[in-house]
């Protein structure tokens, strides 16, 4: 048994396969092509993805057992290999990248939770973290309230070296002291941080470690804005 674990844990979940199909599937963008490769993919691109959040779940819950990591092929964490082309000038039927999602419980009842993400994509575009993204303003102002309440706790977020990415408003947001020690951050529209990986990293046996201690960096920030929305954590 121990042996069996041992070898598990080294085992990489995604591989050179993985990347190669991504790569032709963006040369090869059409519903055909696709239906003639869909065992490839299941094989090649679904199977890792499920495994590896499978994998990830039990991590996740040591970070917080308010997030959720569901390997269903759909409506879980996975991202659906179908673009939406409704209204988009793009009409290309597929996503050439792989992502997942490992949202806050609440998100069934509560728009825009935070959540912790994971995106591979050919070409070193690949990146794991969390945060939230594109939040509806009730849900934004709650977040800029607390910083304001909070100033010690949002301190401390910031003093754990989490580099805060996403847009932000050109001036103060409406309400709010212009001269706030904090205004570039009340500023935000996103609050999210990620970290990079590597196609090399990715497909390495430890990559699910380098995942979780990724996840692990940004859980202050996760921490915070779960509170900021009155959600348990």
């Amino acid at each position: 048994m121990g042996v069996f674990l041992w070898s598990r844990a080294l085992a990489s979940h995604f591989s050179t396969a993985f990347f190669k199909f991504l790569r032709a599937l963006k040369r090869n963008n059409d519903r055909e092509w696709f239906a003639a490769n869909r065992a490839r993919y299941a094989a090649e691109v679904e199977a890792p993805m499920l495994e590896f959040i499978a994998d990830f779940a039990p991590r996740l819950r040591k970070i917080s057992r308010a997030f959720v990591a569901d390997p269903k092929r759909t409506g879980g964490s996975m991202f659906r290999i179908y673009r939406d082309t409704r209204f988009s000038p793009d009409k290309t039927p597929f996503k050439t990248w792989m992502a997942a999602r490992f949202p806050h419980e609440a998100r069934n009842r509560i728009d825009g939770v935070p959540g912790f993400y994971l995106h591979l994509e050919p070409k070193e575009e690949c990146y794991g973290g969390g945060g939230v993204y594109h939040l509806e303003m009730p849900a934004l102002l709650k977040i800029r309230q607390h910083i304001v309440a909070a100033p010690k706790a949002w301190a401390a977020v910031l003093a754990a070296g989490i580099e805060i990415e996403g847009d932000r408003l050109s001036r103060p947001p409406a309400g709010f002291d212009p001269k706030h020690k904090f205004i570039e951050d009340l500023k935000r529209k996103d609050l999210y941080t990620l970290t990079e990986f590597t196609e090399r990293q990715a497909i390495a046996p430890d990559f699910l470690d380098r995942y979780t201690d990724a996840c692990e960096r940004a859980a202050p920030l996760l921490q915070f804005l779960t509170k900021a929305l009155a959600l348990r954590w």
